[in-house]
Parts: structure tokens; sequence; C-alpha cells
């Protein structure tokens, strides 16, 4: 005689859960999976390369303190840094890879090996971020490793992002605080492709009378719309039976209706306050002014201030000299503004004709 067995009901708590039936390849296309790299991201990634483009486009000047004020020094040093630093790139090319690597693709951190010849300085070699690893010594000391091979980093330029909460010399990027915010990106993405590639989109839904012999194959049914609703010339009406067929238009469902359009726009929001740009550089919302001023002041000279301050330590060996981006140059000032702020210095003895002519060409 066998004895029933009975599993003991476990209790469940009262937890309410959405389940949506659908075919594998709307699984598929709909539910994004895995891990997907911020640098695949198109907003993350402009965003960057918004940052990335304007530091490369600033002049590096070589300065020096004197006695009578910073003064621009030009030579054969201020010509490698900023015409010059690597023989197989443009300046501006050179520090757009510096700056993409500190941001995106190292994760916080850039590095740059310079190369000397009988003292004097060649060429600022960017290595590949997928090239560089970092061995930590102890919580303030630590090794760059290069191909595998450990490098002092005292004789490297590292260009440091966000820094790490416990290694403080290690930079770690924005890829927390963005994972989240990508991943949403890239499921309205996905939802907004699967809906429009969708073919159950009618806008217009015939009845017809299933008994008759024309619509039991599909040859049939391409015959009654042959016949009936593909007119002879475009814009004139349909001619149908009222016997055997009735017309209803349907309002297809848009993406206003599934709130994409403002999940998408938060999103690009969120990205444009973490990397610190103004959001109309993602196209949300318009151009202002006082915003794009702010940015420059903020973001962009943040990240140029801490480059220059990076490459002077490591680079310049004169107490009384040091580098600096040109990042004023990116404000955007208005016309009559400058010439009135020009004039007041010529008055003063500040400003001589010529440099108000250059300005205001």
């Amino acid at each position: 005689m066998k004895i029933p067995f009975f599993k003991k009901k476990e209790k469940r708590e009262n937890t309410a859960a959405s389940y949506w039936l659908v075919s594998d390849e709307a699984y598929k296309t709909l539910c994004t999976k895995g891990y997907t790299s911020l640098d695949k991201n198109p907003e993350i990634m402009t965003a960057c390369r918004k940052i990335a483009s304007l530091i490369g486009a600033t002049t590096i000047y070589l300065m020096a303190n004197t006695e009578d004020g910073d003064k621009r020094i030009v030579n054969e040093l201020s010509r490698a840094i900023d015409i010059n630093p690597m023989p197989t790139m443009t300046r501006p090319v050179w520090m757009e890879s510096i700056v993409m690597n500190m941001l995106l693709y190292g994760k916080g951190n850039s590095i740059v090996v310079p190369h000397t010849y009988n003292g004097l300085l060649q060429s600022l070699e960017p290595i590949s971020a997928s090239r560089v690893s970092f061995l930590p010594v102890n919580y303030r000391e630590y090794k760059v490793l290069i191909d595998g091979q450990a490098k002092d980093p005292a004789n490297l330029l590292h260009f440091v992002f966000n820094p790490d909460p416990l290694y403080l010399w290690k930079g770690q990027g924005v890829h927390v605080s963005l994972k989240d915010v990508a991943y949403s990106l890239k499921q309205a993405a996905a939802t907004e492709r699967a809906y429009m590639s969708s073919e159950y989109k009618p806008s217009i839904i015939v009845k017809v009378d299933a008994l008759t012999e024309e619509f039991s194959s599909p040859a049939g049914r391409q015959k009654l719309i042959d016949s009936y609703l593909k007119p002879s010339r475009t814009g004139e009406p349909w001619l149908i039976p009222a016997e055997q067929f009735a017309v209803e238009q349907v309002k297809p469902l848009t993406l206003a209706d599934l709130a994409i359009n403002d999940t998408v726009t938060m999103d690009k929001r969120a990205v444009a306050a973490i990397m610190g740009v103004p959001a109309w550089c993602l196209g949300v919302g318009e151009y202002k002014r006082d915003e794009w001023n702010a940015f420059i002041q903020g973001t962009i000279m943040t990240i140029a201030k801490s480059i220059a301050a990076e490459m002077t330590k490591k680079l310049i060996i004169n107490p009384a000299w040091y580098l600096q981006f040109n990042v004023w140059s990116l404000i955007d000032y208005d016309l009559q503004t400058v010439s009135n702020v020009l004039l007041a210095g010529s008055d003063r003895g500040f400003v001589c004709g010529d440099e108000w002519r250059d300005r205001m060409h």
C-alpha cells in the first residue's frame, strides 16, 4: 500500500506581479539582457565627445611668473606640447584621445608616456585604455602596467577623473552613476525599434463575409483587395458591396501613448546632469548662453586645469613656469560686450587699437 505524500504548503508573501505573453522574437527584442559598455550608448558618447572636442580645441599656453605678471612663453617646449605633441597625431586629436580615456574608455584614468632624447621632450604618447591596468602596492603607492610591464607612475602622465574612494590616486569615472541610465536608454531604444518595425499596426480594418468563396484563399483575398480597396486613381472613393464589407478606422497606439518620449527625455537630462553638459547638447531643450558659459567655466575648466596641473608637475622643470589651457576662448561673448570691454581697457592703456581690431575681425 502506497502512503500518499503531502508537501507542506509554503507561506508566500502577498506580492504584486505583472506578466506579459510574447513570442520568443518579441522577448529578445523588448527584454534587453547583459551589460552594454557606455561607449555604445549614443547619449553618453555624445556628452563625452562634446567635452573632449572642446578641450582639444583650446590652445595650451606655456606661462611664466614674472615680476611684471604672468607672461606667455613661446619656445620649442611650448611648440612640442601645443603643436606637435605626437608625430602621428594633430594636437586636437591627441588631446581628445586623452580626455576620452579619462571620461569613458579608461574609467577615469588616462595614461600618457613621455619620450625624451638627451633630456629633450620628443613626444607624448597616449596609451589605449585596453593596454593599461593598475597594480596597487598600498593605499598611496601603485604601479602602472602597460602591456603587462610595470612602470613607475612618476615617469608617466596619469590623468585622473573622479577619484576612487579607496585608492585616491586612481580614477573611477562615471560608470557607476550612468549604468542604470544607460540601461534605461537602451531599453527605450529597443522598445521604439520593436514598435516601429511591427507589422500589426493597420490604420483600417475591413470586415468581410468569411463564407464567400473569394475569402477562403490568400489569392482570393488579394483579388478582393485589388478589386474594391485599390482605386484606379489616387483620391477616388472606395465602392464596396454593403452586404459583404464593413470598413472601420483604427487609431494605432503611438509612442506618446507609451510615454517613451517622456522617459527618454528624463534619461537624457540625467546623463547631461551627471556629465555636466548642457541638456541641449543631447537634443533636449534649447540653447542658452548663460548655461553654455556655466558649462565652460565649470566642467571644461575643471578638467582642463587637472590636465594642466599633471603636465606641469611632470614635464616642467623651471619652478616659475606652468601650463594652462585658454579655456576663455570658448566663452560665448556678445560682440557688443567684447567691444565695450576692450574700449574701456584702451582708455586706461591696457589694450591697444590692434588688439581691439584683432578681436573684432
